[in-house]
């Protein structure tokens, strides 16, 4: 089965530029980036596929200094002509294990300029750090995560519900089936090697093995995160029992009944966030553009994939019975997911949605998510409740210089005008199926033009 990426687009434009430069793919281990890569070379005459991990393969990198001498080898080794340069994909996978290729990067692109380069790795953040000099504004980025909805249902070959899923707004007879594969892929998650099996066999029970062995992939790279042993230490503490606290903000200190101090915690919590395993997501307390992210508050947790972060809380049985996923796990387990669904989209930039707080001593608000659109900040709660149990959103509309507002919800697509308890302000409210989360640019962009006040 061959998982079509939304990022392929991406590939294909990088490969049609003029001034193409080097391109590294970055992401988690087993996010699907090689077999990206793989896929995408088969638009080409002639590959080049190396894999740093192989010592016969690195050889090239630390046998040679000069990228030139290193493509005249390739070239021979693999019995490609020289002037077929235009016409080759050189694909450095693993490069992380080799700081010499990544700061050779820059000369592929000043001194051989006409071929196509492609790099590859996971804990890149590592390794750059031993990097002398980097090559900053010689190579271009692409990200790649789990596979969102979207992807899911791509790979689901369901094309019929993708039809479905472009029209904006949405149809309300296409609901009840959008929500029940919604409701399969939110129990899997989006992990390449997962969706397949599932795809394949139609079954939870193969999949076990599978999260358990990605998570200890995971595990077993943490000496390659880690500074010394006490990080080590921490950072397998940390693994252990984070998936507990994705209902709520976390302190560093103490953190999982631990002793570790705060700064320890922080510390492997840094490294396990570059590695895009466990990432800190962190809020903001402004209403009008630019999101500032406030680190000196408590943050929340982001996994890599809602996929295994059910299986580690051995929730997916229970997620088959209930109709309202929102209810799972303290109600967590969506608002992680359309936090996921929104880091998808993110293929030219990394970049993490954040929450609004408002802290004072007698009251607090939270809302779940605020995204920017144009000069507008947005809020949204993911809610299975009524309207006017909003009490958080209310109070950030209360503040805001505009009307919108979006609850995520397991019900169908409509849009609302409400107002405010307090002050009575009169706004307007998109309320949007879970299963359209990774389609918010577009319904934002709906909303605000077919909606005023």
């Amino acid at each position: 089965m061959n998982l079509k990426r939304n990022v392929y687009k991406e590939l294909i434009a990088w490969e049609a530029k003029n001034n193409r430069k080097p391109l590294i793919v970055r992401g988690a281990r087993q996010v699907g980036k090689t077999t990206l890569v793989n896929e995408f070379a088969k638009n080409y005459s002639q590959s080049i596929m190396l894999n740093l991990e192989r010592a016969a393969d690195i050889r090239y990198f630390t046998d040679f200094s000069d990228v030139k001498t290193i493509v005249d080898a390739l070239f021979i080794a693999n019995n490609i002509a020289s002037n077929q340069k235009a016409n080759t994909l050189l694909f450095i996978d693993e490069i992380q294990e080799s700081p010499a290729a990544i700061a050779l990067l820059r000369y592929f692109h000043e001194d051989i300029p006409e071929l196509h380069v492609i790099a590859a790795g996971s804990l890149l953040e590592h390794t750059m750090r031993k990097v002398k000099s980097f090559p900053v504004g010689r190579v271009e980025y692409l990200y790649v995560h789990p596979l969102n909805f979207m992807e899911y249902l791509t790979a689901k070959q369901h094309t019929r519900a993708l039809e479905e899923a472009d029209k904006v707004p949405i149809q309300k007879h296409t609901h009840p089936i959008l929500k029940e594969l919604f409701h399969e892929y939110a129990i899997i998650g989006g992990m390449p090697e997962v969706v397949k099996t599932y795809l394949t066999t139609n079954s939870l029970a193969d999949l076990p093995n599978i999260y358990e062995s990605i998570w200890a992939t995971y595990k077993d790279d943490i000496e390659k995160y880690a500074q010394n042993a006490t990080d080590a230490r921490v950072i397998r503490h940390i693994m252990n029992t984070a998936h507990l606290y994705l209902d709520q903000r976390i302190k560093f200190q103490n953190f999982g009944n631990s002793n570790y101090k705060s700064r320890e915690v922080g510390e492997a919590m840094r490294n396990l966030n570059d590695a895009r395993i466990i990432q800190l997501v962190y809020p903001a307390t402004n209403i009008t553009p630019p999101i500032q992210p406030d680190l000196k508050k408590s943050p929340r947790l982001q996994f890599l994939d809602t996929g295994l972060v059910n299986h580690e809380l051995n929730i997916q049985t229970n997620m088959l019975a209930l109709d309202d996923l929102n209810t799972a796990y303290k109600g967590a387990v969506i608002p992680h997911l359309i936090t996921q669904e929104l880091i998808s989209l993110n293929s030219l930039q990394y970049k993490k949605p954040n929450f609004w707080v408002r802290e004072k001593t007698q009251s607090s608000s939270e809302v779940d998510l605020i995204v920017q659109f144009n000069d507008k900040i947005i809020p949204i709660e993911i809610k299975s409740g009524k309207e006017g149990k909003l009490k958080s959103l209310h109070q950030f509309i209360e503040k805001a210089e505009h009307p919108y507002a979006i609850r995520l919800y397991a019900g169908e697509f409509k849009v609302e005008q409400h107002q405010t308890p307090v002050n009575k302000k009169s706004y307007l409210l998109m309320n949007l199926p879970y299963y359209l989360g990774c389609k918010m640019p577009e319904y934002l962009d709906y909303f605000i033009k077919h909606y005023k006040l």
